[in-house]
């Protein structure tokens, strides 16, 4: 899925341990060959190739994943959306952009874009990109998707504990070895080697959406790599959005749809789920949590 996935298991014995390793990376593999838009033969890809003259059937796995993509893209009203895949890259964040595109550039940069020119037929379960040239990708929940279908695998064969790592969108479950709670840190996205907070999960699932690695400085603004897929333009005002939860799946799509959304309405939308709870990160170095998290030791204010 173009990241890098980190798996860790507490098991009776060493051999059972790889095992169950391998049945992970084989899962990984098998919804890797599912849902990505790069590899030709995936039924992604066969969807994206068709945009605009026929429908594709597809798997019923696939079908419900972009049915729960599709719904989380009508609560954000299109902060989040997975045909942001047809978005041409008019912005560069290797260092080599000077200046502003154009507004016309970026309206047209997002042509192919919108939610709404997905259809969905439940009965054939086919999927249609209603436009030439329309994309789907999963990039925003795979990986979040393939972490807690193996979190459910390993806990049904009786796993007692674990981490699935994708790219930094964790799964946890059980205890560590000492019997303690895994402690998740929360790295400080102006100086990435330090952590602003250590939070103990049990069971649950912890993800990071951030422009402190790429993004752009035009006029002394920063502009993220995270594009608002409704307009065209990058996300401003948040460093770093950190979520917490029982789903990496739903976790990874709050992250990445609250970095859009900024902070005053993605306060507001995550409110809406009183079981998933954030950090916020601004610009500025301001630390703001939603209101159903307790954390104890959590600076206001970091330096940036």
């Amino acid at each position: 899925m173009g990241g890098r996935f980190e798996i860790t298991v507490v098991d009776k014995d060493s051999i059972s341990a790889e095992n169950n390793i391998d049945s992970i990376i084989a899962e990984i593999s098998r919804i890797e060959n599912l849902i990505s838009d790069w590899i030709p033969s995936t039924q992604v890809s066969q969807i994206n190739q068709n945009a605009g003259i026929k429908p594709v059937r597809v798997d019923r796995e696939l079908f419900a994943l972009t049915q729960r993509a599709l719904q989380f893209s009508h609560r954000t009203n299109g902060a989040f959306d997975i045909s942001f895949a047809a978005m041409d890259r008019i912005w560069k964040f290797d260092g080599s952009m000077t200046e502003m595109p154009s507004p016309e550039a970026i309206r047209q940069s997002v042509q192919k874009v919108g939610y709404q020119n997905i259809i969905l037929d439940s009965t054939a379960c086919t999927i249609f990109l209603r436009l030439p040239g329309m994309k789907i990708g999963f990039g925003a929940l795979g990986e979040g998707y393939a972490a807690d279908r193996c979190r459910e695998m390993m806990l049904a064969r009786g796993v007692q504990a674990g981490i699935v790592n994708a790219t930094g969108d964790m799964s946890t479950w059980g205890h560590r070895p000492d019997g303690k709670d895994w402690n998740i840190g929360v790295i400080n996205p102006f100086e990435q080697s330090a952590l602003i907070a250590v939070v103990p999960l049990h069971q649950g699932s912890v993800t990071t959406s951030g422009n402190y690695e790429k993004f752009v400085l035009l006029n002394g603004k920063r502009y993220s790599h995270i594009i608002n897929p409704a307009t065209g333009y990058p996300a401003t005002g948040l460093t770093s959005v950190t979520v917490f939860g029982p789903s990496t799946e739903m976790a990874n799509g709050f992250s990445t749809s609250l970095m859009v959304l900024g902070r005053k309405a993605g306060l507001a939308f995550i409110r809406q789920y009183p079981a998933y709870s954030c950090i916020m990160i601004t610009d500025k170095g301001k630390v703001i949590t939603s209101k159903n998290l307790s954390l104890k030791k959590l600076a206001k204010k970091i330096k940036h």
